[in-house]
């Protein structure tokens, strides 16, 4: 006989509710802090440390003990994000000394734009930073703090760092703007010497590339598009980003209906905002039609898509009767620290002026826009 099964029980298991919690801190409670504390194994004594310079933390993070054990160094990032520290401490007096110190009056972008690299055999540290107004890659000795030299300058970003060359001394990483003229959301891929020199863009094409390197990093294959302009791939060498030869160019067959870019200038009727517009497939230009901002805001990116697909989700929705339209207001990420720093304290600007801006003059451009009907949907904030 087999052994009889207690249904009942099963069932009840099944639907009986379970209570899971958890404490969540609220505004005026206290919040532990970790800092780093130092001790003398052999004494097995506390070493007394000041914490002035790590006070408040959001996070500290990233400790390293030097080779010799003379030091360890961590990361402080203060809360409020206004500073975004560095710090060396002396394993035997506890003195803590900064290596590198970063502030802003604004906020520091440490989630997105945050970049150090420890190079323990030169003795040497690289560090992102847009402390110039753009976000950029410095060189610092590591034992005095000070900086030996900035290595990417001028009026565009580094967007990552793709690939350190410690033999060779070259950092390989993406950048945005900085090939004048092109929408300066485009990525391109370039190369640059540890001390600035050397500064070689590796692809090329007036779009936003993909690149996959060769395993000696001799060629590379380069790929880019636009929302309105198909893929193009090219094989380059590294050395000097000259084309080797093309591979392959798609082409739109059929009744694709790709959308369109346009620039308009934000508030300050200086800067360019930029973004893109989708129409419905049997778009007419004598109608009317209302219209739909697709609108992200976060300040942690930018959103509006910038290489080509076969299908956007924006295309649905314009197939329905209206023009789609999506770009990029002040606030958002990726562009300069001043741009950046209109969110500062201001979430709920969103961009909303220069939205409005970039709206009317799409609308001169393309008067299919019924601007008497415009809505907007998006998501998060």
């Amino acid at each position: 006989m087999g052994q009889s099964f207690d249904y009942a029980s099963y069932e009840e298991l099944l639907l009986q509710p379970k209570l899971d919690s958890y404490p969540y801190l609220k505004p005026g409670d206290d919040v532990p802090v970790r800092k780093p504390h130092l001790f003398d194994v052999e004494a097995k004594t506390e070493i007394v440390v000041s914490d002035a310079l790590f006070a408040n933390p959001w996070s500290i993070d990233d400790l390293r003990w030097d080779a010799d054990s003379a030091r360890f160094t961590f990361l402080f990032n203060q809360r409020g994000h206004q500073a975004l520290r560095l710090l060396a401490m002396d394993a035997q007096t506890g003195t803590v000394k900064p290596v590198v110190n970063e502030a802003s009056k604004t906020f520091i972008n440490y989630s997105g734009k945050f970049f150090c690299e420890h190079l323990d055999d030169t003795g040497e540290i690289i560090w992102m930073s847009e402390r110039d107004g753009w976000n950029h890659l410095y060189l610092y000795d590591a034992k005095t703090g000070t900086v030996k030299n900035q290595i990417t300058r001028g009026e565009w970003v580094v967007r990552s760092v793709d690939f350190m060359d410690k033999d060779n001394r070259q950092i390989w990483f993406q950048a945005g703007g900085i090939v004048p003229g092109q929408d300066p959301y485009f990525i391109q891929f370039c190369r640059v010497n540890f001390d600035g020199t050397g500064l070689t863009v590796l692809t090329a094409g007036d779009g936003t590339h993909t690149a996959q390197f060769s395993p000696d990093r001799k060629y590379v294959v380069d790929t880019w598009s636009r929302v309105d302009s198909p893929p193009v791939t090219d094989l380059r060498r590294c050395a000097d980003g000259k084309l080797v030869c093309k591979l392959e160019t798609a082409e739109v067959v059929g009744k694709l209906q790709m959308p369109k870019t346009f620039v308009a200038k934000a508030r300050d009727g200086v800067t360019d905002i930029y973004g893109a517009l989708w129409f419905p497939k049997n778009f007419n230009p004598k109608k009317k039609y209302p219209v739909i901002e697709d609108i992200y805001a976060g300040p942690q990116d930018s959103f509006t898509p910038k290489n080509f697909h076969t299908t956007y989700q924006q295309q649905r929705l314009a197939d329905l009767g209206f023009i789609v339209v999506q770009m990029d207001g002040m606030g958002t990420a990726n562009r300069s620290k001043a741009f950046h720093d209109v969110c500062w304290k201001n979430l709920r600007d969103a961009g909303f002026p220069d939205r409005i801006l970039w709206l009317r003059a799409a609308a001169k451009k393309f008067p299919a826009m019924d601007l008497s009907r415009v809505g907007i949907y998006g998501t998060s904030a």
